[in-house]
C-alpha cells in the first residue's frame, strides 16, 4: 500500500531567509531586471523570489495568472529587498514572447534571463504524439532561443554590457531514460543553446545551464503517490529505488536549492561560468556502484 500523498519527503523546504543564498554584487539592485519563465510555480517561483530577495526586480512570466500572483505574494512575505513583477504570457506565441521581454525591460535594466518553464510527457518513441513533441520543443527550446534573441540587445545596450542567460537543463541533458524523447531532446538542445550564446557573448554577456536530478516540484511530486499505488510499493521505495536508485544522495532537491544556483550563476562570483553546466545531480550521472 502506498504512503499518504502528504508524505514529508515530498514537502519542499520553504523559501525564506534560512534557505536563500545571498550574494554581494553591484548589479544586484532594484533597477536591474531578471526575467524568469515558469514563474508561477516550482523552480521558476523560487528563482523569481530568490532574485528579488537579492535586491533585483524579478519579472515572472507564466500562463498561470493565479500562480504568478502567489509568487508575488511570496516575495512580499519574505520581505524581499527587490520585488517581483508579473506578466502573463504564452511561450508558444511569438507575439507574447516579444511583449513579455518588452514588459520586463520596462521595469528597469534587463540584464538576466532565466529560462525555466518546462513540461513532461511519457511515451515510447513510436507512440510519442508529434503535437505534444512540438509543444514541448516550443516551450523548452524554441522559446528560450527567442527570449534570448530578444533579451540580448537589451544587455548590449547597458553601460557595461554585463548580463547572463541561465537555462534550466537536467540530467536528461547529459544522458537519457526511456519514454521521454521530447524532454530528452529539449534538454540536450538547451545545452547547445547555452554554448552557442556563450560563443557569441563577448566580454560581458555569459550563458550557463543548470542540470539537476529530481526536484520537489508539483510536476514531480504529484506523480509519486500514484506511482507507488500502481506498483504496490511505498512512497519511500519510489523515491529511493525508482527515482534515486543511481544517485548517491537519497533526497530530492528543493526548488529553492535550484533557485540559489541561478542566483550564483547570475552573480559576479560566476564570471568564469560561461557555456558551462552546473551539474547538481547527487552523483546520478557520473558515478556508479
Amino acid at each position: 500500500m502506498s504512503d499518504s500523498p502528504k508524505h514529508d519527503r515530498l514537502e519542499a523546504r520553504p523559501v525564506g531567509d534560512d534557505s536563500l543564498l545571498f550574494v554581494d554584487d553591484d548589479h544586484f539592485r532594484e533597477e536591474t531586471v531578471c526575467l524568469v519563465t515558469g514563474g508561477g510555480s516550482g523552480i521558476g517561483r523560487a528563482t523569481a523570489v530568490a532574485m528579488a530577495a537579492n535586491g533585483v526586480t524579478a519579472v515572472a512570466t507564466d500562463v498561470d495568472e493565479d500562480g504568478l500572483a502567489e509568487t508575488a505574494a511570496l516575495a512580499e512575505d519574505v520581505d524581499a529587498d527587490g520585488r517581483v513583477e508579473t506578466v502573463v504570457g504564452d511561450l508558444t506565441d511569438d507575439g507574447d514572447i516579444e511583449r513579455v521581454v518588452e514588459a520586463a525591460a520596462g521595469h528597469g535594466t534587463l540584464r538576466y534571463l532565466a529560462n525555466i518553464a518546462g513540461m513532461q510527457h511519457i511515451d515510447a518513441v513510436e507512440d510519442f504524439p508529434m503535437e505534444q513533441y512540438d509543444r514541448m520543443h516550443d516551450v523548452m527550446l524554441r522559446a528560450p532561443l527567442y527570449l534570448a534573441k530578444r533579451t540580448i540587445p537589451h544587455v548590449r545596450e547597458t553601460d557595461d554590457g554585463v548580463g547572463a542567460i541561465g537555462n534550466m537543463a537536467s540530467v536528461h541533458g547529459h544522458y537519457v531514460t526511456s519514454d521521454k524523447v521530447g524532454y530528452n531532446v529539449s534538454k540536450f538542445g538547451l545545452r547547445g543553446l547555452t554554448q552557442s550564446i556563450a560563443a557569441e557573448g563577448g566580454d560581458g554577456l555569459r550563458a550557463y545551464s543548470i542540470s539537476t536530478g529530481y526536484v520537489k516540484t508539483p510536476l514531480v511530486t504529484d506523480q509519486i503517490p500514484d506511482t507507488a499505488e500502481q506498483r504496490g510499493i511505498s512512497v519511500d521505495e519510489v523515491i529511493d529505488d525508482v527515482m534515486l536508485g543511481q544517485s548517491r544522495v537519497k533526497e530530492m532537491m528543493d526548488p529553492v536549492d535550484v533557485a540559489n544556483l541561478f542566483v550564483f550563476g547570475f552573480s559576479e562570483h560566476a564570471r568564469h561560468l560561461n557555456g558551462g553546466d552546473l551539474l547538481f545531480d547527487g552523483g546520478m550521472t557520473l558515478t556508479y556502484e
